[in-house]
């Protein structure tokens, strides 16, 4: 089946709003099975949006469409739809109901404009909207059934629910689909160049199987994409997965979903050890990471930011003779900042971060972008150096995959 994805709003061409639909009704699909082949974000304007749904319909089996659903002037997608396919819009009393009983629950008194809302194309299908008042609709748009247009309210929040409530069932029923497996191994260390090199001929009889490899290079990271599809993409996939884990072994941090942060709060909890952050180029960034895990209050104990050098003296004891001698960022000045927090805090593990994140600021000693990562423990502290020369945001958050990848490192054996 060919699927097609259609996002409209201004505010995306416009770069107001982070098109966040692709990226989740691509991977919502493709866990269904049904791979998007297509996908497209068109201003809201009858003509653009008009042409890019002809255009989709005349390829694809199901289109889906994002936003313009709603009771403002700029919510066209509805009427220019009806219009495109030759259908009146007729008011539903269902949605109508469902709408005013969406209000009455709050206590407010239902705006005029709603009223759009409850027209529906002729023959469409309507799915109640359970965190608004726009409906979703699905049109069947010619005789035999073979070609559907599904249209989703824009909010994620309305969105998301309504296509696994009311969507994925009615897909389930009109679509049914093969056995579509995809898996993803996250490494870190290497980059995306030297992961094909060093896999690509261990996969190549799997491939030639029929197993799709992609790869995706993050900050910090290199995703490795394994799918297939039918009966065989189980097996392939499996197969697959196990020669790209030998091959890069300890590189392997993670699967699919697995952000590193995670995983280094999950090895800490099993290990039942602690851990304290002192970090200063990368601003709280590692300590925003792990807190973003849940269950994070069990294992990270605290951190300081001790940007300025008074910070690091009064906060973690660096002694003034080391930040004179060798600079702020320098290996002595990390190992005390990490040996520091340790004390501090009383964990059996501290992670510290000192660096240069640019744009200005380097040396030809110490050129934009160095960095030096520590690691305190009951054995000792260990420093890495590091070159990420890179803009200040991407810099931060290379700089804390690479500090949580060390301790990984560690507590992985």
């Amino acid at each position: 089946m060919i699927v097609e994805l259609i996002n409209t709003g201004s505010e995306l061409m416009l770069g107001r709003v982070l098109n966040t639909h692709q990226q989740w009704l691509c991977r919502r699909l493709a866990d269904l099975g049904h791979v998007v082949t297509r996908q497209v974000a068109v201003a809201d304007s009858g003509r653009d949006i008009q042409q890019a749904v002809r255009e989709a319909l005349g390829r694809a089996d199901l289109v889906v469409t994002t936003g313009g659903l709603g009771p403002t002037s700029d919510d066209l997608t509805r009427e220019l739809i009806a219009q495109l396919l030759g259908r009146k819009l007729v008011p539903s009393p269902e949605v109508l109901a469902h709408i005013e009983a969406f209000f009455a629950q709050r206590g407010r008194p239902r705006p005029a404009s709603t009223a759009a809302e409850t027209l529906i194309p002729e023959g469409a299908k309507f799915f109640l909207n359970q965190y608004g008042t726009a409906p979703g609709l699905a049109l069947r748009v010619n005789p035999d059934g073979t070609k559907w247009l599904v249209m989703l309210p824009g909010p994620p929040r309305e969105l998301r629910p309504m296509f696994d409530d009311a969507v994925v069932p009615w897909l389930g029923r009109e679509f049914p689909a093969e056995t579509f497996v995809c898996r993803t191994l996250r490494s870190t260390g290497i980059g995306e160049s030297r992961v094909q090199e060093m896999i690509e001929a261990g996969v190549q009889p799997f491939v030639q199987a029929g197993l799709q490899v992609g790869y995706c290079a993050r900050p910090g990271a290199v995703d490795v994409r394994l799918a297939a599809g039918g009966a065989p993409a189980a097996r392939l996939v499996q197969a697959g997965a196990a020669v790209v884990q030998e091959i890069l072994r300890g590189h392997i941090f993670g699967f699919d979903d697995d952000e590193m942060e995670a995983v280094v709060v999950r090895l800490l909890t099993r290990r039942k050890r602690t851990l304290a952050l002192a970090e200063s180029c990368t601003g709280g960034n590692i300590a925003h990471r792990l807190t973003n895990v849940p269950g994070a209050s069990v294992v990270f104990l605290g951190g300081a930011v001790s940007y300025a050098n008074s910070a690091k003296e009064t906060l973690l004891g660096v002694r003034a003779e080391s930040l004179r001698q060798h600079g702020a960022v320098s290996e002595a000045v990390a190992r005390e900042m990490a040996a520091g927090a340790r004390a501090r805090f009383g964990s059996d593990f501290a992670l510290a971060v000192t660096g240069i994140a640019g744009p200005a600021g380097g040396t030809m000693e110490k050129p934009v972008g160095t960095v030096f990562i520590a690691l305190a423990s009951a054995g000792g502290v260990t420093v890495e150096q590091r070159l990420n020369p890179w803009d200040r945001v991407t810099f931060k958050d290379v700089t804390g995959t690479q500090a949580l990848e060390l301790l990984r490192r560690k507590l992985v054996g």
